[in-house]
């Protein structure tokens, strides 16, 4: 049987310009996860704008959390009023992200962020964003990613959609960074969704 095309998105940070949200929309691109919050107490205005030009031009919009070491229910505090805010845990957006990419963040600060953030944002589901060698070597998903936890794998090879490490929950598939999405100036992270799950499955 073969499998359908994957569905398409992107991840933001301040270091993208956007500058037309209803190109992007038409590149097409369905689903955009935005970092807004870092540590306990930086967020970006920039960023906070892309989310509610992005949710405008009808792309389920998430809001991402850029993960520091230490003071995790701090962190999460505050994402989850900076999202709040945003409007990104309303039904249709996509799941709020982690994103773990300093030294020190571990599985205790993981699971204790998972449940910081559903229990304040009274949502589930969650992504969790991490490069290959994170998931492969220095985490182990298995004491917390759940059955709404869902990750969100950082590996360019090209492939959409076909990361080349396999785990039960990676529902996410970042493939590229590359200056090609209309709209936008500048390198962005392209993302596609990994068979069997669907659009569906990331959003809230």
């Amino acid at each position: 049987m073969t499998e359908p095309e994957s569905e398409r998105g992107i991840n933001l940070s301040r270091r993208e310009t956007v500058e037309n949200w209803h190109a992007v929309r038409a590149a097409p691109v369905r689903f955009a996860s935005i970092t807004v919050t870092e540590s306990a107490n930086w967020s970006d205005p920039i960023a906070e704008h892309y989310v509610t030009g992005a949710q405008e031009a009808g792309i389920h919009t998430g809001a991402r959390h850029f993960a520091r070491p230490g003071g995790v229910h701090d962190q999460a505090d505050h994402f989850v009023r900076i999202a709040k805010k945003l409007g990104a845990f309303a039904p249709g957006s996509l799941a709020p992200a982690l994103e773990i990419d300093a030294e020190g963040v571990d599985d205790k600060f993981i699971k204790a962020w998972i449940k910081f953030v559903r229990a304040s944002a009274k949502v589930e589901r969650v992504l969790v964003y991490a490069g290959h060698d994170y998931f492969a070597h220095r985490l182990s998903p298995d004491k917390w990613a759940d059955g709404e936890v869902i990750l969100w794998l950082a590996r360019h090879n090209g492939i959409p959609g076909r990361p080349g490490w396999f785990h039960s929950r990676v529902g996410v598939h970042q493939h590229g960074n590359t200056a090609d999405v209309p709209g936008i100036r500048g390198p962005v992270g392209h993302d596609a969704v990994v068979y069997p799950f669907t659009l569906s499955d990331l959003l809230l």
